[in-house]
């Protein structure tokens, strides 16, 4: 089974922003480039695609492609702040290496 972890503080921003922008998905895509090989893309939006995979979570739903669910299976999304600011931050066991700002990996 496929398995993106959302965290609760993850889930409650995402549900806000969607709100705030009217929108009803959040977006996960993984894009070739980066320093690291691949980098995470979010979006917000309404419109889901034939080919998109709908993971349903307590507060949002989730759509994202079948070859960006492959790279990031397993994953959990997290959204921190930090004192450089606020992002999400993704923990995936299948990357071998990430940049050091954490938006871009390696398999």
């Amino acid at each position: 089974m496929n398995k993106i972890e959302i965290t609760n503080n993850a889930q409650e921003h995402i549900a806000m922003v969607l709100k705030k922008d009217s929108a009803k998905y959040f977006r996960i895509t993984v894009l070739g480039g980066g320093c690291a090989g691949f980098q995470y893309k979010f979006d917000f939006e309404n419109l889901k695609n034939d080919d998109d995979i709908l993971i349903h979570n307590e507060k949002i739903d989730v759509i994202i492609d079948e070859t960006s669910l492959e790279l990031i299976q397993n994953s959990k999304i997290d959204y921190v702040h930090e004192l450089i600011g606020s992002s999400f931050k993704i923990t995936n066991p299948q990357a071998t290496s990430s940049c050091g700002c954490g938006t871009s990996f390696s398999i």
